[in-house]
């Protein structure tokens, strides 16, 4: 196996590498009772996080090793969503007899083995998934923003302040680009003009996106925009300066993850009181 640290695609999967260490380590800490707490999150506790994340690296490597093989298990996996099931308890079933370390003790090193066969790829090379093909790019930078958001929950649960890094660019780029596809998503027209998005990045950078004329805007700092459009916080919960028009309107209802529409939480619903530092 490859590491993660050389190949073509080898500074997105270090990122991905580096954001799966950090959440491993912080589930390193946990408790048999804290495993089991409900976050806010739909009550997930940190146990179904790491059920759900493993369950998709698990996947993910199969749609990397065996693309045919990965079609027809999508397939069934739809099916099994068409009747009804939840991710949530099919993981559930899938892992239910382990406890939280011998979950995560499953996870890490099936986490490391997708950054590394990553990593091996062409940036540019197409991988199957739920739904079009992805680049090998976007689907290490997919799995960094699924497992930054489902990791956030964690940390909400246990009411720790995350440390923010430049990773944070890659979830905010996900989120810039599909301003669109929130709204035809949800189909409902895409309002004009797509707004400007000027963030503050946790090293003093300035990330932007979009046409600095346009009359709509969001502005402020990058962790508050990922928050919102991974919809781990209501727009009404962050410092985020938005115009009036189209760019609050989409940060409303954002969704920079695939999947039928999903709601933003309410106001206040997974805002955070952090314990004293």
């Amino acid at each position: 196996m490859n590491d993660s640290t050389n190949g073509p695609n080898a500074e997105t999967a270090r990122d991905l590498r580096d954001e799966y260490a950090e959440l491993a380590a912080l589930c390193a800490t946990l408790t048999p009772e804290q495993w089991r707490a409900p976050s806010v999150f739909y009550g997930w506790s940190p146990w179904d996080e790491i059920a759900h994340l493993c369950f998709f690296d698990q996947t993910s490597m199969l749609a990397l090793n065996d693309p045919e093989a990965f079609v027809r298990d999508a397939a069934a996996l739809n099916a099994q969503f068409a009747q009804g099931r939840e991710i949530s308890s099919l993981a559930r079933e899938k892992y239910g007899a382990l406890d939280g370390p011998a979950m995560l003790a499953l996870w890490q090193p099936i986490s490391m083995q997708l950054a590394d066969a990553l990593a091996a790829l062409d940036p540019k090379a197409r991988l199957p998934w739920y739904g079009p093909m992805m680049s090998a790019r976007s689907f290490a930078t997919a799995r960094l923003m699924e497992t930054w958001a489902h990791g956030q929950d964690i940390w909400d649960l246990m009411r720790r302040r995350r440390p923010a890094s430049a990773r944070l660019r890659h979830i905010a780029h996900i989120g810039a680009t599909t301003f669109g596809w929130t709204f035809v998503n949800r189909q409902l027209p895409v309002p004009e003009p797509a707004p400007f998005i000027e963030l503050d990045a946790p090293d003093g950078q300035t990330w932007r996106w979009g046409d600095p004329a346009s009359a709509e805007s969001v502005r402020g700092n990058a962790l508050d925009f990922c928050l919102v459009v991974t919809q781990r916080r209501h727009l009404a919960d962050t410092a985020l300066r938005c115009t009036p028009g189209s760019a609050t309107q989409w940060l409303s209802i954002a969704q920079c993850f695939a999947g039928p529409p999903a709601d933003p939480p309410a106001p206040g619903v997974r805002a955070v009181v952090y314990d004293a530092e």
